[in-house]
């Protein structure tokens, strides 16, 4: 089945959908405009319900089939929050909000879920049930957790949860997949080295907090290459090295370090936190000096369950004539939290030659709205066939 002819008929209404949700981007939960936009439309396709403030700004429409003997309940998710970048696309329907631009794809994939509630409201051509989630701040903000939280599952009795990113570089309509862990976790850190400040010419009256902070710097890149077993994945980045003073000739009393750990399994996201804490407390105490280490867990790995990303893959081969073995992404995707509670799956869609995502030139390619509609619409009525 290539994609279905009712999105080739929609395709200029949802790409209108998505030119305006592009020009109009809102920051984490601030989707305030657009959780309305999407909820108005979800009760002109006549879905049977539409709530919305779940997750704080969050919405999700249920839409049911022609019958229900089968008892299926099936999540279809959508984020809807843009980046805090300064577009730099020059498109006519550009940000027009200074310091916010979907330079996700966001936009994208919320007409995307919008086309396919529309259709399913439409045909209804399943048995059983079908909740849309269209989730804010997944950009760092933990929407997912947070809709959760509010009972997004056990609500509305959710059995199997979907999600579809774009991704570039990846032919346009074209499908990847992989099943296990699949994005990576994403944790911060913050190192605070205090030893004694003092003059730079007089560096043996002095604990001096910049050797030991370039000392950690460079040891914390042994976690990846001597503690971690070649084919594990972790990646420890040192993003900034902030000292208590600017003068060339002030040994600091303060060094601050921040930066990310990225990794695919939960026993090395316990030993790359375990070592930080290590290595750092070792050579302050080496140095004659003291330090606090701030570990801040972010989102979990991404984990795809095996049946789900198996039948998912089938779907898009269904869609686009086949489906890729998609790499580990060491980004990290909130949509992890869902699938922490029920089994599903999380797939890419070619967004074609174009800048990658989070870059200020980036732009959602329309041309692959009939395809990811297309799958979703296909997950619903394949895994739940009319009676």
């Amino acid at each position: 089945m290539p994609v279905k002819n009712r999105f080739a008929e929609l395709q200029d209404e949802i790409t209108a959908w998505r030119r305006d949700l592009h020009e109009n981007p809102e920051i984490l939960f601030e989707t305030h405009r657009t959780s309305a936009m999407v909820a108005d439309k979800l009760k002109a396709f006549g879905c049977d319900e539409v709530v919305t403030g779940i997750g704080r700004t969050g919405v999700v429409g249920v839409i049911k089939g022609k019958s229900d003997r089968s008892g299926k309940v099936i999540g279809l998710r959508a984020d809807m929050d843009a980046l805090p970048i300064n577009e730099a696309t020059g498109l006519d329907y550009a940000s027009k909000t200074p310091n916010a631009m979907h330079a996700c794809g966001h936009d994208g994939h919320t007409a995307m879920l919008l086309g396919a509630a529309k259709y399913l409201s439409e045909t209804r051509n399943f048995d059983g049930t079908v909740v849309v989630i269209f989730q804010p701040a997944e950009e760092g903000g933990g929407g997912g957790k947070e809709m959760c939280d509010d009972g997004l599952m056990a609500r509305w009795g959710i059995q199997e949860v979907y999600g579809m990113h774009n991704w570039p570089g990846l032919p346009t309509g074209k499908f990847a997949i992989r099943p296990g862990a699949f994005f990576a976790a994403t944790d911060q850190f913050d190192i605070h080295f205090e030893g004694k400040g003092g003059h730079a010419a007089k560096p043996h009256e002095t604990v001096d907090t910049t050797v030991m902070a370039a000392q950690a710097v460079t040891a914390l890149q042994t976690i990846a290459s001597r503690n971690a077993d070649p084919i594990d994945q972790v990646v420890v980045s040192v993003t900034s090295f902030e000292t208590s003073s600017k003068a060339f000739n002030v040994i600091p009393q303060k060094v601050h370090l921040k930066g990310t750990v990225r990794t695919m399994s939960k026993d090395m996201r316990a030993m790359a936190e375990t070592r930080i804490s290590e290595i750092c407390n070792g050579i302050a105490a080496t140095f004659g000096g003291t330090v606090v280490v701030d570990y801040h867990r972010g989102y979990p790995v991404m984990v795809n369950s095996e049946d789900q990303t198996e039948f998912a893959a089938e779907v898009a081969r269904k869609v686009s004539g086949g489906c890729d073995e998609a790499p580990m992404v060491m980004g990290g995707e909130d949509f992890a939290f869902l699938l922490e509670e029920r089994p599903g799956a999380y797939i890419l869609v070619g967004n074609g030659d174009t800048a990658m995502v989070h870059h200020p030139e980036y732009n959602f390619n329309d041309e692959a709205i009939p395809a990811g509609c297309s799958w979703w619409a296909e997950i619903v009525e394949s895994r739940m066939p009319a009676a």
